[in-house]
């Protein structure tokens, strides 16, 4: 839907499959009922998740042009794609294979290639389109700095070629498309910070060597380059774990050029432990589940920071005297609390307030993914669940 404050969509990651034909049979049972709650006899945005067996069955041109048909036949356009997870991502245990293959591998770079033709294909004439990715790799294989300098450096290499893509696109079919990197606790880049310091000492100096080497343009030009093609995919879920105030990143990323090629719409669990801690770490128990990774940040009384790769880990390692958890655990958008624990749906507002006042990102894309792992008393019928979260986030940006 396109807004006064940019395009909303949701990211069909929610629905479960690898296949093209799973992907298209839940985008065929889920979309028409969304589509008329929300837009009635309007253009209807879609976040569209491509899983790598599903990218290979969609690129044959007969496949495509079944798509693209259905697409016009619902009113239904498509100008961002998620490619962060490669493989299943429902019903099975996904854990630290969420960045597999990670950045280091030529299997994620032709992917990722893949979904930018792919995304060429559908995307609405006049609009840019992007494709959000892992932080390079995942922080914890890499036992070493020298470890992780070099997974640094290999993922680097397969970003210049990715660049190759995207300019070769740009250049054939006048189509604006950039790669949209996503900080999440414990990835190589672990927030938007990290991401932000990576992007001026690393990024920049290493591309815009490669591209006045390579095409022959000057400095300028080959940072313009950068900035458009390469840019942000603010998962505001992923920030509030971290403790990142939005208007401090909001303002560094304008400082220093970087655009945002999306908004992830999200909240995470937050316990305040300065109360009740027994019943709250009791509380928290119940959202320990087998499927994806839970990483948690505790805040210790004088301030510092304590990371946990994973839920379990954060509750064998509790004690009473952290202040407060943050916990990667993407919980319904419309709801604050629940019971003795809350949510960081408060981060969401003030960074909503901030895209109203000044928008810093042409794209919002609602991302909870987690229903089917959700406690059963919160769980509720997919579409129906979808059409809640949209609405909210309307509510937020129609709000004065």
């Amino acid at each position: 839907m396109n807004t006064e404050y940019g395009h909303l969509t949701y990211c069909s990651n929610i629905h479960p499959g690898q296949s093209w034909a799973e992907h298209f049979q839940s985008l065929q049972d889920n979309i028409p009922f969304i589509r008329e709650q929300l837009a009635p006899g309007k253009p209807f945005a879609l976040g569209l998740r491509v899983a790598n067996e599903a990218s290979l069955e969609l690129s044959r041109p007969a496949v495509m042009d079944a798509f693209k048909t259905w697409l016009a036949a619902q009113n239904v356009y498509v100008f961002v794609i998620n490619g962060f997870p490669y493989g299943g991502f429902h019903n099975t245990v996904v854990k630290d294979d969420v960045h597999t293959p990670d950045w280091t591998t030529r299997d994620r770079l032709q992917y990722t290639i893949r979904l930018f033709r792919i995304l060429s294909e559908l995307l609405p004439e006049g609009m840019h389109g992007g494709v959000s990715t892992p932080p390079l790799s995942y922080r914890l294989w890499w036992n070493t700095p020298a470890e992780r300098e070099e997974a640094e450096g290999a993922a680097m290499s397969h970003i210049m070629e990715l660049l190759d893509e995207l300019i070769s696109i740009e250049k054939e079919k006048g189509q604006l498309m950039h790669l949209d990197i996503e900080p999440e606790p414990d990835g190589l880049l672990d927030n938007i910070g990290e991401f932000i310091t990576w992007y001026r000492k690393t990024l920049l100096p290493v591309a815009t060597a490669y591209l006045t080497e390579k095409y022959g343009v000057s400095e300028d030009a080959a940072r313009e380059l950068i900035f458009k093609h390469i840019q942000l995919c603010y998962d505001i879920c992923h920030a509030a774990v971290g403790y990142e105030d939005p208007e401090t990143l909001i303002q560094e990323l304008e400082e220093t050029g970087i655009q945002v090629g999306r908004i992830q719409v999200s909240s995470a669990l937050r316990v305040d432990f300065s109360s009740e801690k027994e019943i709250k770490r009791k509380a928290i128990e119940t959202f320990n589940e087998p499927v994806y990774l839970h990483q948690v940040v505790a805040r210790e009384h004088d301030g510092s920071t304590t990371h946990y790769p994973d839920l379990n880990e954060a509750l064998e390692g509790w004690s009473e005297d952290q202040q407060e958890w943050r916990v990667h655990f993407h919980v319904p958008l419309f709801i604050q609390s629940y019971g003795v624990l809350d949510s960081t749906q408060g981060d969401i507002v003030k960074t909503l307030a901030l895209q109203k006042q000044k928008p810093f990102s042409a794209y919002m894309e609602v991302e909870t993914y987690t229903w089917g792992v959700l406690p059963e008393d919160i769980q509720k019928p997919i579409g129906e669940s979808i059409v809640r979260e949209l609405q909210w986030v309307e509510q937020i940006l129609n709000h004065e």
